[in-house]
């Protein structure tokens, strides 16, 4: 793979806030479709989901405690570095992950997103998203 050339390096940002801002708005549709039809995500908190119904089923955790707890995630990514080979690539980010609930925001942890990514015609969807936390923290109850 080489370094992604800056057109397709904003392209593959776009989806990272994409994602990141439809999950935090718990825009489930728009989630799910930032993934391939046989995509996959893993997280050390809440498992491994697989297929747009695994991912589904992701995003709705967030929706729940948004709606169960009031609560507001904002997940936040930087220092994207994306690599490119034809119509594939990888992609890693930092990622700070806070949670507010009752007027308390709390920063869940600091971590990282590594993905593969696939180009489709109207863009970039993840083949994989694979999360690494920095620490340990359980999950948010969502009742």
């Amino acid at each position: 793979m080489k370094p992604a050339s800056v057109a397709e390096w904003y392209d593959v940002h776009r989806l990272f806030v994409r994602y990141t801002t439809s999950l935090d708005a718990c825009d489930v549709d728009a989630v799910v479709d930032c993934f391939t039809e046989d995509g996959w995500l893993e997280s050390p908190v809440l498992g491994r989901f697989e297929g747009r119904a695994g991912i589904r089923e992701f995003a709705l955790r967030t929706a729940k405690v948004r709606a169960t707890r009031g609560g507001q995630f904002r997940h936040v990514v930087s220092n994207l570095s994306v690599e490119i080979q034809d119509d594939t690539g990888r992609a890693t980010c930092y990622l700070l992950d806070f949670l507010t609930t009752a007027n308390r925001t709390e920063l869940l942890s600091p971590g990282e997103y590594v993905c593969d990514l696939v180009r489709v015609d109207d863009g970039w969807r993840f083949s994989s998203r694979t999360v690494l936390m920095d620490r340990r923290f359980s999950p948010p109850h969502q009742a």
